[in-house]
This record gives C-alpha cells, structure tokens and sequence, in this order.
C-alpha cells in the first residue's frame, strides 16, 4: 500500500516500528552523548531513531508539522495538524543497558502510537486511531486493575511538592495495602496501563497533554476507556489537569486520589 493511503493511527504505528528499530539495533553499543543539562542528555541514538521516524512522517503526511524531542518544531509554517514525537522514551535506561524504552509518536488531538522495541519477539507496538486502542495482535486493549501495579514516576523537577509528592504516595499506608508499586522510568508504563500489564500510572508535572513523553500514552489510555486526570483531578489539557493520573478504572482511580489528595479534588470531568 502506498504509504501516503495509511490512516493516521497507521502512519503513527509505522513511525513508532521505524524509530523502534533504530533502537534495536543501536542497543548495547558505545554512543555518543549530547549534554542537555540539568543531567539531562540524548544519545545518538535518541538522534537516529527521530529521524526514522520523520523519514515515515515525510513520507505519508508531508502536509503536517511536527515536535520533536531532539530535532523541535520542523515542516511547513502554519501546518494545520503536527504530530508530536519523543524517539526514545526513557534514554538513562538504554544507555545503561537496561531495556525499558518506548517510542512515542503522537497526533495532536488525534491518532497515536507507543512501541516498545524491546517487547515480544520482535518489539510491541501499542496504537490508537483516537478512539479505539490496539496491541501487536490487533486486539482491542482493555485495561484491568487485576496486577494492583501502579507505576509512579519518580524523576524531577517535583512542581507539585510540597502538596504533592509521590514517594509520600508510596509510604502512604492506603497505597501499601492495595496496591505494589513500580518505577519504570519511561512513558511505556502509561501503554501498558492501557493493555492492562499495570493498574495506574502517576506523575507530577504541568500540563502533560501536548508533552511529546506523555501525549502518545495519554491517547492510548483514553482510547482503551482509563480514567485520565491531572494529580489535581481535573481533566488534562482543558487549562487544568496538573500532572497525571491514568488509573484502569474509575475504582482504582478514585482510591489513588483520595491519598493524593485527601482533602477532595477539583470539579471537573475525568476524560
């Protein structure tokens, strides 16, 4: 098929496979670091695996603008839709050997993809078209709070303390007899709420909505019918939402949110 004639949550898909196998392949070797500051960096790696996925964005959307980690904002001024591309999710993880990485490749307001280049045989990629979820197999997602693993980010900057944060969410004693908690290190997590592999997802932060980290896995996780807020309940990207809870079930939800914030949370929809 001519890749031009893809859909959207096809396209996404394609991209987040392409930058996945860059990943793969560049695993375990010597790279290259590029200083970020504030301890932050990128590998050439990171470098590699964003311009596999722009070679695919090019090539079937030549009309669209994008954001990427590395490379910023490219493509034609005033572009109506830009999609919005983090290469390498978790890059501490991959340059110190461990596996836990995604790819996320996200439209705005619209179709997206997380793959993991490390999952099943030959890598797992989870998409969206924005309003159904889909795993490798072509199954529809359906998360469950079965595991009771809620997987909470514990890297800075911590914008919510001292109202909030999260390792006093791990030493509540509520979280302690409901749930197990894990720290991945990487937006997959958020993809993996969506196909039931964990039970929530929690991290500080701002905004998170149009964040090339997040914007991938908050897509998913709405598709495949989670309960999306900020830490302060609101939902996201509506001028609220502070940080991010993505719980499996209203349930699960609701329980996170009263050690969160015991004090109640603000009106406002869950998405």
């Amino acid at each position: 098929m001519i890749i031009q004639e893809l859909s959207d949550a096809e396209v996404a898909a394609t991209a987040a496979r392409a930058g996945a196998e860059v990943v793969r392949g560049l695993y375990g070797r010597e790279l290259d670091r590029v200083d970020k500051g504030a301890g932050d960096f990128a590998t050439t790696a990171d470098l590699a695996a964003e311009r596999a996925v722009l070679d695919v964005l090019r090539a079937a959307r030549p009309e669209d603008g994008v954001l990427g980690e590395e490379g910023g904002e490219q493509g034609p001024d005033g572009a109506r839709r830009q999609w919005l591309v983090d290469p390498l999710c978790g890059t501490l993880n991959y340059a110190v050997g461990n596996k836990l990485v995604a790819v996320n490749v996200a439209l705005r307001g619209g179709a997206a993809a997380v793959a993991d280049p490390f999952g099943g045989a030959g890598g797992e990629v989870f998409r969206t078209d924005g309003t159904t979820a889909w795993g490798e197999d072509g199954a529809v997602l359906v998360p469950t709070a079965a595991t009771g693993l809620v997987d909470v980010n514990l890297d800075p900057p911590f914008p919510g303390a001292p109202g909030f944060r999260a390792v006093e969410l791990l030493a509540h004693p509520d979280f302690a007899a409901g749930f197990r908690p894990r720290v991945v290190s990487t937006s997959l997590a958020l993809a993996w709420v969506a196909a039931g592999k964990r039970a929530a997802y929690v991290t500080d932060g701002g905004d998170l909505s149009g964040s090339v980290h997040f914007a991938a896995g908050i897509a998913l996780c709405r598709a495949a019918g989670c309960v999306v807020t900020g830490i302060d309940g609101a939902p996201v990207g509506e001028g609220g939402g502070r940080g991010l809870v993505a719980a499996a079930d209203a349930a699960t939800h609701a329980r996170l949110m009263a050690m969160i914030r015991p004090g109640g949370v603000r009106e406002g929809r869950p998405s």
